[in-house]
């Protein structure tokens, strides 16, 4: 079982940057697949950025902007925003699956196992 919790949400105007953490529970963090996720009000979940073992995907809509590194030392993961829009505002979730990712779709389809609770990012213009 892998607990994650997310922080380092809040608001902020368009063009700042924000840094979202993950802290995993755990001894195999290094193992996992770790993803973040967002949803907006009224709109489906989506995919944001993953990383697995040392391969990283993006969504179309936020590469460029958002780095994401992980630091197995300390079991997180992080989600460094930046430039960020109006249209990053949403709930983002962190996410963690054992099963490795290679491929764009596959970071973006395969299921992940465990979910965080979510951290409010509000954008404003």
């Amino acid at each position: 079982q892998v607990q994650l919790v997310e922080s380092g949400g809040g608001l902020v105007q368009a063009g700042g940057s924000l840094r979202l953490s993950c802290a995993a529970s755990g001894r195999t963090f290094s193992r996992y697949t770790m993803g973040w996720f967002r949803q907006a009000p009224g709109k489906d979940r989506e995919f944001v950025s993953g990383i697995s073992l040392s391969r990283t995907h993006y969504a179309d809509s936020v590469k460029g902007r958002f780095t994401i590194s992980r630091d197995n030392a300390k079991n997180t993961v992080y989600l460094q925003m930046n430039s960020l829009k109006p249209e990053d505002t949403a709930v983002y979730y962190c996410a963690a699956d054992l099963r490795p990712r290679a491929t764009a779709q596959a970071f973006q389809t395969l299921g992940y196992d465990y979910w965080g609770q979510g951290t409010q990012v509000t954008v404003s213009s």
